[in-house]
């Protein structure tokens, strides 16, 4: 009886081995593949037209959003945001701000949010979109290919997503990625 005990010990590791030694391996491609960083996941969505949607306005009596308002002439931010979402607090004032440029416009999409909660939220930290839909059940989202809030699409007019950010827009992700983005955009769009 005590040989079969130390006997199954080292079986059960050596039939474990095989897990752990894929594991290492899909741990190791992906931080190569990505360097760690997980605002560089890549888009199937960049240069394809926005997804078919419709969504209902946050604010009784606002204007809701669908595909159809981003084929409409001009640049278009368009940021996914939930009142429960820290870093969507974070970003908050780097929206405020990108609303005042009027080369182009900033749209939100409310994720899985309450509507009440997500009104407050605006109203105390101040609303930097033109228009606001309501994802409550996060259908949409899984549309656009969120991976988790905040993100953020820059559409141009006709209706293609030109680009992606995963993650809160902060000084740094403003200044180094959104705003060459918005500034290509723009450029293209001259």
């Amino acid at each position: 009886m005590s040989e079969a005990g130390p006997q199954r010990k080292p079986r059960r590791l050596l039939a474990l081995l095989p897990l752990a030694a894929f594991s290492a391996l899909a741990l190791v491609f992906l931080v190569q593949l990505y360097g760690g960083d997980p605002s560089k996941l890549p888009s199937a969505l960049i240069g394809r037209q926005v997804p078919s949607f419709q969504l209902a306005a946050l604010e009784p009596g606002g204007q809701g959003l669908a595909d159809k308002d981003l084929r409409q002439g001009g640049l278009t931010l368009v940021n996914v945001f939930a009142s429960w979402c820290g870093p969507c607090h974070e970003e908050h004032p780097f929206l405020m701000e990108l609303a005042k440029d009027d080369r182009f416009r900033v749209v939100g999409i409310n994720y899985k949010d309450v509507a009440e909660n997500a009104r407050r939220f605006l109203g105390a930290k101040g609303n930097p979109y033109a228009a606001i839909g309501v994802d409550n059940n996060g259908r949409t989202a899984i549309d656009w290919g969120v991976y988790g809030v905040p993100e953020t699409f820059l559409v141009n007019g006709d209706g293609t997503i030109a680009y992606k950010l995963v993650g809160p827009i902060n000084a740094e992700s403003l200044a180094r990625r959104l705003a060459p983005e918005i500034e290509k955009a723009l450029a293209k769009k001259s």
